[in-house]
């Protein structure tokens, strides 16, 4: 019997310009490994670089908020799992699909935990460090009530993980360790990488719609940055992103080596002729796709300890952690000039990818998991008591909120 995924997306995925388009296939790969047919829907307008998801055998389909047809489509689809990629579409259509696929599991992909990235970006204005009390804001609320709602969150960090499972008490059952799945590095592929000798400046890259990454931007063109050119009087650093703003391309001075380059259609050959990635992000939550788009391409890492959070393990990482500007600057200028350094560092990168993203190791994983939780729903579901008061009370205000929102647009 064909199995049915009903993706409902915030966004259409857009690969070329975030870590999240990139993550929300690799979700789709696995399910489709596991046999389902696949539908993405979201409510969102499309862009140009919107990913064409027909070309993987993805069916698409345009919904509304606050809209009585999404009901039908649902109901006619009969999806055997539905995927929310934020806790703001659960908010949005969970009570819909509870009220007409009760028997679908609900699956979240949190993307990052997105309380904590608000915590730190509040402790960041206010330069206070980030305590439980902070972590306990409006934002973690409503995410942490999503996570008890369905039936299982993906996690992509460990790290998030722990603070999840060890300050708020969820049980691990609602949560699945399910990182960025990558294709393991061949001896081949690193053979055609450019070598430290061919290689020139220095990079970064991020959606600049993403606040820590414009924020990191600012903090390189004013703490580091200025440090690194001293040393390195003729070195460049050149900045990709997609959604550039006048804010973002106001901070373009080519006299200071600082270059605001724009979306980078082609990230892999942008990153593999670089010589050092610079990740100095203040404040976010998640794992870094830049980070993972440099080890790919060989290219050495510095970066803060946000920047580094759940992406090594037990590993060393590919370059250095460091939160201080000044010691940042140096050893950013260490990794440029020292070609020894930059080749164990490069290898190291090789190493992480290999060992703790090979989409194949966790494969069998998921899929086990998603297996035990189809056979035990029902007991999974009067196990998760909270998840039963929330989807009771919340659940209701939000159901008739909607309902309210509809009724509205109808008399307009």
């Amino acid at each position: 019997m064909n199995k049915k995924l009903l993706v409902i997306g915030f966004v259409w995925p857009e690969p070329k310009s975030s870590a999240a388009g990139s993550r929300i296939l690799q979700l789709i790969n696995q399910f489709q490994q596991q046999g389902f047919t696949v539908t993405f829907a979201s409510a969102a307008k499309q862009s140009e670089n919107t990913f064409n998801l027909e070309q993987i055998h993805v069916e698409t389909h345009a919904i509304l908020l606050n809209d009585a047809s999404f009901d039908s489509f649902v109901q006619t689809l009969k999806p055997d799992v539905v995927l929310f990629d934020r806790f703001m579409t659960e908010e949005q259509y969970g009570w819909r699909i509870i009220e007409h696929c009760p028997e679908a599991i609900r699956v979240l992909d949190t993307e990052d935990f997105h309380g904590l990235r608000k915590a730190r970006e509040q402790a960041l204005k206010k330069k206070e460090a980030v305590t439980f009390s902070s972590l306990q804001n409006e934002i973690t609320k409503r995410e942490i009530a999503s996570i008890y709602r369905c039936d299982l969150s993906l996690m992509i960090s460990e790290a998030e993980i722990e603070i999840l499972t060890h300050q708020f008490n969820i049980d691990q059952s609602l949560l699945c360790y399910l990182p960025f799945l990558l294709k393991p590095i061949s001896e081949e592929q690193i053979n055609t990488l450019p070598t430290f000798e061919e290689r020139t400046h220095f990079v970064t890259i991020g959606n600049f719609l993403h606040a820590p990454n414009y924020d990191a931007v600012l903090y390189l063109k004013q703490a580091i940055w200025p440090l690194i050119r001293r040393q390195l009087p003729k070195a460049e650093l050149h900045i990709y992103g997609a959604y550039e703003s006048q804010k973002v391309t106001q901070l373009h001075k080519p006299k200071d080596g600082f270059y605001i380059k724009g979306f980078a259609n082609e990230v892999t050959s942008v990153m593999k002729t670089a010589r050092v990635c610079l990740a100095a992000l203040r404040f976010g939550a998640g794992l870094k796709g830049k980070l993972v788009d440099a080890m790919q391409n060989g290219t050495p890492c510095a970066m803060t300890s946000i920047a580094a959070e759940g992406m090594f393990g037990d590993l060393d990482c590919n370059g250095f952690v460091e939160d201080n500007p000044e010691v940042f600057a140096n050893k950013a200028v260490a990794l440029y000039t020292h070609p020894q350094t930059w080749v164990k560092q490069q290898d190291n990168g090789f190493s992480i990818i290999n060992e703790r993203f090979n989409d194949a190791e966790f494969y069998e994983l998921f899929k086990q998991r998603m297996n035990s939780l189809s056979i035990n729903l029902e007991a999974h579901r009067e196990n998760n008591f909270i998840g039963q008061l929330l989807r009771h009370q919340s659940m209701q205000s939000t159901k008739y909120m909607s309902k309210w929102i509809e009724a509205k647009n109808k008399g307009n």
